[in-house]
């Protein structure tokens, strides 16, 4: 808010392929999560948030889920090496410092195998000095993490890895800092700002930085990013001004539904387009959330406000014009035929008539209130102190009001009140220009509330493709057995053809088709209708 001079980002998404163990562990979390679902497990042997987190593991690196797996050359882990090592030889003329975040798969000390010891080791034999590789769970005292910190800050330790608990808020390296690693994606959208708030801070050295996130396909990557951006989405609605959604699913469950993953596993496209019709959806119930509220902004802008407004403006001419007139007779007037009314006397000397009137405001001073001392013809003279100018400030009233300051020159108080009563003209003109402003505007308005919100068509098709996607991931709940996994072998040939050739219309086509449902529907009637046929044909041939 402050906007607080801070280092320009260059955010690079490294998309990797997932290897052929990640694909399989992926296929048995699908078959896992369906035991789940069918009740076949005990939940404290195996449940969702299990599965979950045994996904999470398998995106960030196979070898967590088994030890004995081989180190896949194209994972997220190896390939954040790479690019730490060419950050840190490209900027080692500066001793640019990084930061690796990793929430999973914390140093133990026992033996077992971690990401954390895994990145150390490989840094090492690739040419970094151990000791410019550091741990934050090394640091285990508020001393030992001073010294660690005042490291990094000096360029000595130019690689420290740790878990947003650990690095997050509080911590003070951003002296050097040019480059940060994503290697997982946190829960909470305050997880990953306070990731991103370690570089992205004022008192960095580097006017640019870059900021890695890594992320395996068809893992659990992806759609961690998209609860990430689901939540963050809410929050951003509800602490802003933008118009809020009225109802929302709970955005903090951690456990994916078994359809989510059996998804995931199987590669499906439907996945990734429903993924991006979510947020497109969300984009457009919003702008219409908003047109909605702009238009009842502008019916009570009709009903109420502009009307009212016209009525005074109205009213204030009509006061402007009859005060006009009058003004003409005063101002009018020889300088020989001056009269001014102060305090019951009659004032023919223009020099006694402002001294009079300087003397009557300060006795309405004197007794602490305001009223009026005079009159000019049709015009009426009030007057009252003003605590805040310390000054005497005199109203001129007719059918509207015109006010001045009163100053310690007899004549020039005349002056300002010949000068108020001339701006009449002015003030009439400026207020039937006005009035001519509301009536525009009111027009205006009166045709916008008409105007239907210009994107309701595209909004209606993407809630309906959104709908369809939803049964046939089953997300929903009430898509048919077919729905998730459509070859369930009980059909004739022609149908899995016909529903084969629906399915790659569907892929090759464009990511807003007509009806997948209706077709596959169509598909197994036309299918029904020819083995109807066909056993009539059987049974006349026989003879039956």
């Amino acid at each position: 808010m402050l906007n607080l001079p801070v280092p320009e980002a260059e955010y690079i998404n490294e998309v990797l392929k997932p290897s052929e163990e990640q694909k399989e562990l992926v296929g048995s979390f699908a078959e896992r999560a369906e035991e789940v679902r069918k009740g076949n497990v005990d939940s404290t042997i195996d449940n969702m948030l299990k599965i979950t987190n045994d996904g999470r593991k398998c995106a960030l690196d196979q070898r967590l889920i088994n030890d004995m797996l081989p180190d896949a050359p194209e994972s997220k882990v190896n390939l954040c090496v790479k690019n730490v090592f060419d950050v840190w030889q490209e900027t080692a003329a500066k001793r640019s410092t990084q930061l690796v975040f990793c929430d999973l798969s914390t140093p133990k000390n026992d033996g077992t195998f971690n990401v954390y010891d895994d990145i150390r080791e490989k840094l090492v034999e690739r040419g970094i000095p151990r000791e410019e590789v550091a741990f934050i769970h090394e640091a285990n005292t508020e001393t030992r993490k001073a010294e660690l910190f005042a490291k990094v800050r000096a360029g000595q330790v130019r690689v420290l890895l740790g878990s947003t608990p650990k690095l997050g808020a509080g911590t003070n390296i951003q002296d050097r800092l040019i480059a940060l690693h994503h290697l997982d994606c946190p829960w909470k959208p305050s997880d990953l700002e306070q990731q991103e708030g370690r570089i992205l801070r004022q008192g960095n050295q580097n006017e640019k930085v870059k900021i890695f996130r890594y992320v395996t396909e068809n893992t659990f990557d992806a759609y961690m990013w998209q609860i990430l951006e689901n939540k963050q989405k809410f929050i951003s609605q509800i602490m802003t001004s933008k118009s809020p959604v009225r109802a929302c699913e709970d955005v903090d469950d951690t456990a994916l539904s078994y359809a989510e993953i059996k998804a995931l596993a199987t590669g499906n496209p439907y996945i990734k387009e429903k993924m991006d019709l979510d947020i497109q959806v969300s984009k457009l119930k919003l702008m219409k959330a908003n047109h909605t509220s702009q238009k009842y902004r502008l019916e009570t802008d009709i009903a109420r406000k502009y009307p009212q407004q016209i009525a005074a403006v109205k009213e204030r001419i009509a006061g402007l014009k009859s005060d006009a007139g009058a003004a003409k007779s005063v101002l009018g007037r020889d300088k020989d035929a001056f009269e001014m009314t102060i305090g019951g006397t009659v004032y023919t000397d223009r020099k006694e008539a402002g001294t009079a009137l300087i003397a009557a405001c300060a006795g309405l001073k004197a007794v602490g209130t305001a009223g009026q001392i005079g009159q000019l013809q049709e015009f009426s003279l009030y007057a009252e102190f003003d605590t805040w100018k310390q000054s005497y400030m005199l109203s001129i009233k007719r059918e509207c009001s015109y006010k001045i300051e009163v100053g310690k020159d007899p004549l020039g108080n005349l002056q300002r009140i010949s000068n108020a009563l001339s701006g009449i003209e002015k003030q009439l003109l400026e207020s039937e220009q006005k009035l001519a402003t509301l009536q525009q505007r009111l027009a205006t308005a009166q045709e916008e509330v008409e105007k239907p919100f210009p994107k309701e068509q595209e909004l209606a098709e993407k809630l309906s493709r959104l709908s369809e996607l939803n049964a046939l991931l089953n997300m929903d709940e009430k898509g048919s057995p077919e729905a998730v996994g459509i070859d369930e072998g009980t059909q004739e040939v022609a149908v899995c053809e016909d529903i084969q050739d629906v399915q790659e219309e569907q892929i090759a086509g464009s990511p807003y088709r007509p009806s997948i449902l209706n077709k596959l529907n169509l598909a197994k009637e036309r299918c029904a209708n020819a083995l109807q046929e066909n056993g009539k044909g059987r049974k006349e041939e026989l003879g039956l």
